[in-house]
């Protein structure tokens, strides 16, 4: 059996990981996966050394009181790589860490692949030097990744986004309703702070004054809150008793919430890519430590935060960042969105061309090929 350590240090790179670890299985069953995920990749069938949700961090200063945790990890998966000599180093996404682990890779012969890019095409462009002296193949998800890896010198393929595969909702808009009891004249709004407590802490909030004030110009709308398989319930508890305003939390489901939606207001992230593919309108927000926003401004090399808006080089859906992410401006936006002439379908067209442009179906597929080919060429 050979093995081939995996690190996906996110929800959204558990999910991406344990597909891969799905598809690489239909294709050869002679590989084992050990290493860093969340209940996703456990479920594919890797051993868990450690769990995702305990590496988790939002922004640069909130990494600071968490580095012993962070630090001891590396050494425990740095410790494993020289013992096990596993035939393959899988990097998923979360890439300040993830490229310490593969400076370590690369001294003790252990080839890696990375999946899913650093996002160097957003801020600290330098680092494809770094990623290229580190890393042997880079599998994106992105067509306009390639060059940027190409130019200097590292072997890129354009895999297409694995999100095409995995978000699919096979029910119609009136049934998943009916399945939720909102009736079906309402207006649908979703409400999705994010995957991590930092980010419900930071975002609820201004998400649930948003629906109040909303709730209280019109009854025709229903709020619906999906709640991550990384959030605990008790934290959403504890916060929505706060506001004068009904939420329906359901557990998961959020593809399904999503498809629903009128409208969403969603944290900045993956689920605002899984949005767009589902084609439903949005208005991103983003809001970090002080220390955090303006070292992240200072760095960064993108227009955009929205990935959405990154794909389609355009603003097709509103960012509101920082102070601009409060509750009369968020009203605002969505309000242009469900009720402006014209608004909700233009933002349609264009989610509907971001989607096109992810290529198409089958990117776990592509890459277990390129994993399995890695590991027979050891």
């Amino acid at each position: 059996m050979k093995k081939v350590m995996i690190v996906a240090g996110e929800a959204s790179g558990d999910l991406h990981g344990s597909n891969l670890i799905k598809a690489v299985n239909k294709i050869e069953a002679n590989i084992s996966f050990y290493g860093v995920g969340g209940k996703k990749i456990e479920e594919a069938g890797a051993e868990i050394l450690i769990d995702s949700a305990e590496l988790a961090v939002v922004g640069i200063s909130e990494v600071i009181p968490n580095a012993g945790k962070i630090l001891g990890a590396l050494a425990l998966l740095k410790k494993r790589l020289s013992q096990d000599n596993p035939s393959l180093l899988i990097l998923i996404d979360f890439p300040d860490f993830n490229l310490m682990l593969a400076k370590h890779a690369k001294k003790v012969g252990v080839p890696v692949l990375y999946y899913i890019s650093p996002q160097v095409w957003a801020w600290r462009k330098g680092r494809v030097n770094k990623i290229a002296q580190r890393v042997d193949r880079m599998a994106v998800v992105f067509p306009f990744e390639v060059p940027l890896y190409e130019k200097v010198g590292l072997h890129t393929l354009f895999v297409g986004h694995p999100l095409i595969d995995a978000v699919a909702v096979s029910k119609s808009v009136a049934d998943i309703k009916k399945g939720f009891s909102i009736n079906a004249d309402k207006k649908v709004i979703g409400l999705l702070p994010g995957s991590r407590s930092k980010e419900i802490k930071s975002l609820l909030p201004a998400m649930l004054e948003s629906a109040e004030i909303m709730a209280s110009r019109s009854p025709e709308f229903t709020f619906v809150l999906p709640l991550a398989h990384t959030v605990k319930r008790e934290l959403i508890d504890e916060i929505l008793p706060l506001y004068n305003v009904d939420v329906k939390v359901v557990d998961g489901m959020t593809y399904d919430i999503m498809k629903i939606s009128d409208m969403a207001f969603i944290a900045s992230g993956t689920a605002t890519l899984e949005a767009a593919i589902l084609g439903t309108p949005m208005v991103v927000i983003y809001k970090v430590s002080t220390s955090s926003y303006y070292l992240v401004k200072f760095l960064a090399s993108a227009k955009f935060i929205a990935l959405p808006n990154i794909v389609a080089e355009k603003e097709i859906i509103p960012e509101l960042i920082q102070d601009e992410a409060n509750p009369g401006r968020m009203v605002e936006e969505a309000f242009n969105i469900l009720f402006g002439k014209g608004t909700s379908e233009r933002m349609k067209a264009d989610l509907n061309e971001v989607r096109e442009k992810l290529g198409g179906a089958g990117a776990s597929r592509r890459t277990a090929e390129l994993v399995v080919e890695m590991v027979d060429g050891q």
